[in-house]
């Protein structure tokens, strides 16, 4: 559905994003992770048509974002990081005029603006002016907005920040429902909320890109080693580097390779203990992502 090939992006002697190159695919949701200032508003104005490269690439659908932009502006919803809404306008008369601007027409227009008054959950809202909103309900709006032409691909840019975790907990919900209907490619900051929310991540970090994969395969690369419970008490001895803890008559034992668990397992149950579990131990999202932000595997 997107894909990025070599994008570089200089303001002046700064040089934004360097040699970015990705893919998402058709009905996956994806995370573009970074800190503030890493390139990833950068990369998603480039896929929205805002402005283009300075070198390389960048096709959705198959069509090039800077030769064939139109073609890109109807296939994409865009959400930018500081929604520009008219205020004075209610929600309603908001989108029935952004539907208009993004080609919908005639009787369709009503169509599309119910359409995403119900999807966005903004039925009790859609005479409200959108000056008197929350942020929480200003940002469904603007996602209403992003999807009323009814886009293949959503572009999110920081979509939870600044809201309360409440509204994150009921945003989170929403994008997620998105995503089984169209590709989405979310930027944040956010860990928990990438986490919580994407089928993919990319992290990119000084306008290069660290790592680009499935998130469950992420977890697994990082996977911190091994781990057996089995009941207590604990044993009188085991393998050098294992460590353990004993809490309630269960004990947690926890080995760096599969190997010292294997044995740690088969210790247990020579002694008469049971084994609950031999497991891996995959690392969090905010493990991975600390070591391949800073370059140290512990992160500190």
């Amino acid at each position: 559905m997107i894909e990025a090939g070599n994008l570089i992006k200089r303001y002046g002697p700064f040089l934004a994003l360097d040699h970015v190159s990705f893919s998402v695919e058709k009905g996956r949701v994806a995370g573009f992770l970074g800190l503030n200032g890493a390139g990833k508003t950068t990369t998603l104005r480039i896929a929205s048509c805002y402005m283009p490269p300075s070198s390389g690439w960048l096709k959705i659908a198959g069509f090039d974002s800077v030769r064939q932009s139109e073609d890109v502006r109807r296939r994409i919803g865009y959400l930018p990081e500081r929604v520009p809404l008219y205020e004075d306008l209610r929600v309603y008369e908001y989108l029935r005029f952004r539907s208009r601007l993004k080609g919908v027409r005639g009787g369709d227009v009503k169509t599309a603006v119910e359409r995403v008054i119900g999807h966005c959950g903004l039925e009790t809202k859609r005479r409200a002016p959108i000056g008197t909103l929350s942020k929480g309900f200003r940002q469904r709006v603007g996602i209403a907005d992003a999807l009323v032409h009814e886009p293949d691909l959503l572009l999110l840019d920081e979509p939870t920040s600044g809201l309360d975790p409440d509204q994150r907990i009921e945003l989170r919900g929403l994008i997620r429902g998105l995503g089984e209907e169209r590709t989405v490619l979310l930027s944040t900051h956010i860990l928990s909320e990438a986490e919580a929310t994407c089928d993919d991540v990319i992290v990119i970090h000084r306008g290069r890109i660290r790592a680009a994969d499935r998130l469950e395969r992420l977890r697994d690369a990082g996977a911190s080693g091994f781990q057996v419970r089995h009941t207590g008490p604990a044993l009188d001895g085991y393998d050098p580097g294992v460590e353990y803890e004993a809490e309630g008559g269960i004990v947690t034992v926890r080995a760096p390779d599969q190997e010292g668990a294997s044995r740690a397992a088969e210790a247990a149950v020579r002694a008469g203990r049971s084994v609950l579990e031999l497991s891996r131990v995959t690392a969090t999202l905010e493990e991975v992502f600390i070591r391949l932000t800073t370059g140290r595997e512990d992160g500190a």
